[in-house]
């Protein structure tokens, strides 16, 4: 398995490090742009065949074809309960957000785990990491509805309770400025939880990345609340300020892609406005991918650390009462050799130990006869 983080020794810059990031694992972005796509094509069958129902034989609808007629689609919306299918439309809305959450819960972990591993993001790779973790990120998802519930319940009614002051003794640009304050507070406190929640998500992907002593992966999704916590209290500015930039900048090209539809609403051609406004959604969807990427580089600068047995393993091992310690040899020591009997016995006899042999015998010097 790959290591999903190392150590940065330096501090980078997460706005544009998460840049690159989205842009090399790019096939991830454009996996759920379509998927995405196809799932809005789907459930907007429905909705276009009651709307047929409604406009195909009636003369109200030459107002929308030549113009557009916000009355008119006001009052179309009203009687479309009276549409054939109409009895469908909760079920059919229920199942569109069960097949988007299910389509989250799959794509985002494994966009994550290619971000965080350099794997190449390929769908098979995308599917399979997403099933991985796919029951973790639902109870990330139960612990963020319940935090924001908390949270943003009594600010919500606070807020309501400050705008209602403000109707009362006041109106004009002061009073909708100040109301706007009020729901702007709330705002930036949801999307801080939401930023709190997105570095949990890493570092649950991250975490799996890991093995615990006994060899298999680590799910406890405990152990990535406190260092979340962390890395946002210590990288403050920094990460919340890139959130909100990019948060900023897709709801910017979202809005002018909406303003330019607007005004193109009365062409008798639909493709322009249909190709304008996927632009915008593609935009924005982009902007979310990269804070995605800049939240992998803020926790690859901020790994969590992997667990303490896998740090440093002991050197002490217990051993049954009654049992003898045997102490391990010294670090350098050289093993004893072992000797072994030849297990097939030399057939000859051993030979004798002899002296050494007298140099008279091999360094004899016969005598000259003398002359």
């Amino acid at each position: 398995m790959k290591t999903a983080t190392h150590p940065i020794s330096r501090r980078r810059s997460i706005l544009i490090h998460g840049l690159g990031i989205a842009l090399r694992r790019f096939p991830a972005f454009l996996w759920t742009y379509i998927f995405s796509l196809a799932l809005a094509f789907l459930c907007s069958i429905n909705l276009k065949l009651r709307l047929s129902a409604i406009l195909d034989h009636s003369l109200a609808s030459e107002r929308l074809s030549n113009g557009f007629d916000l009355s008119t689609i006001a009052e179309t919306f009203l009687h479309l309960s009276e549409a054939p299918g109409g009895t469908a439309t909760t079920s059919s809305g229920s199942l569109s957000v069960l097949l988007f959450f299910i389509l989250y819960f799959i794509l985002v972990p494994g966009t994550l785990f290619c971000y965080l591993t350099h794997t190449r993001a390929r769908l098979g790779t995308l599917v399979r990491r997403g099933l991985f973790h796919f029951w973790r990120f639902v109870r990330i998802t139960i612990v963020a509805l319940i935090v924001f519930g908390l949270v943003l319940g009594p600010l919500s009614a606070l807020e309501k309770r400050w705008s209602a002051l403000i109707d009362n003794r006041m109106v004009g640009r002061p009073a909708f400025l100040l109301t706007l304050v009020g729901a702007c507070f709330v705002l930036l406190v949801a999307s801080l939880l939401r930023l709190y929640f997105d570095l949990v998500e890493v570092y649950t992907v991250q975490l799996g990345t890991m093995l615990l002593p006994n060899g298999k992966p680590d799910r406890r999704i405990r152990r990535t609340f406190r260092p979340a916590f962390r890395t946002l209290r210590t990288n403050f500015f920094r990460a919340w300020f890139t959130f909100l930039l990019l948060f900023v900048l897709g709801v910017a090209a979202m809005f002018f892609s909406a303003r330019m539809v607007v005004h193109m609403l009365a062409q008798p051609r639909v493709w322009p406005m249909f190709l304008v406004a996927q632009a915008g959604l593609f935009l924005m969807l982009f902007t979310r991918f990269w804070q995605r990427g800049a939240e992998v580089s803020l926790v690859q600068q901020n790994p969590i650390p992997p667990h303490p047995a896998l740090e440093e393993p002991s050197t002490s091992i217990s051993r049954p009462a009654g049992l003898p310690t045997v102490l391990p040899p010294p670090p350098h020591a050289e093993p004893e050799p072992v000797l072994t009997p030849d297990p097939i016995p030399n057939p000859e006899p051993a030979p004798p130990p002899l002296e050494q042999p007298d140099p008279g015998v091999f360094h004899h010097d016969p005598q000259r006869p003398q002359t």
